[in-house]
């Protein structure tokens, strides 16, 4: 099995409403892994990302609904601002899926150079998001309450930590 499609099945387990998996998500403990990536680890295709990507999104979606309640009046609203920021979210992110793709392809072998673009790639990345989200806020404002503006951003900020937890530690450490 691709070791990025570990996230998909840890995305699988996660559907169920915030509420009753907070305390097991918050005393989880991350086991770090350097172990090097092995000459036989499957190749991850631009079809296997693609779809692993539509999962993400889908049940990213399925779990906001699941817990935002909303009135058929602000789920009317609320829906086209959440689709075209997930659009833009993913114009976002598929860089970094592109650096995943390169990282395994190259099982890691990166030299200083490549290293150094890398995380300055993944960095900007990271700031394009920030940035993006704070860009929403107004909008999200807009149609729903500050409270449920709130209560999306939790949920929002929550799903994304859960993946880039489990990319991160699906992926092998770089070696020094």
């Amino acid at each position: 099995m691709n070791s990025i499609v570990v996230v998909a099945c840890f995305l699988m387990m996660s559907i169920v409403p915030f509420p009753q998996r907070v305390a097991s998500a918050q005393t989880a403990t991350p086991h770090i892994t350097s172990r090097p990536m092995a000459d036989n680890e499957d190749t991850v295709t631009d079809e296997d990302i693609q779809m692993l990507r539509k999962d993400i999104r889908s049940q990213r979606k399925q779990i906001i609904a699941a817990n935002m309640n909303l009135s058929d009046s602000e789920a009317e609203k609320f829906w086209p601002v959440y689709e075209q920021y997930v659009s833009d979210l993913v114009k976002l992110n598929g860089t970094k899926y592109a650096l995943i793709k390169q990282y395994i392809q190259t099982k890691g072998a990166l030299n200083d150079t490549e290293a150094e673009a890398a995380v300055n790639q993944w960095v900007s990345v990271d700031q394009s998001v920030g940035e993006l989200r704070k860009k929403y806020v107004p909008l999200f404002r807009k149609v729903l309450t500050a409270r449920n503006t709130a209560l999306f951003y939790q949920l929002d900020r929550r799903v994304q930590l859960m993946i880039d937890l489990q990319l991160a530690s699906s992926i092998p450490m770089i070696q020094p």
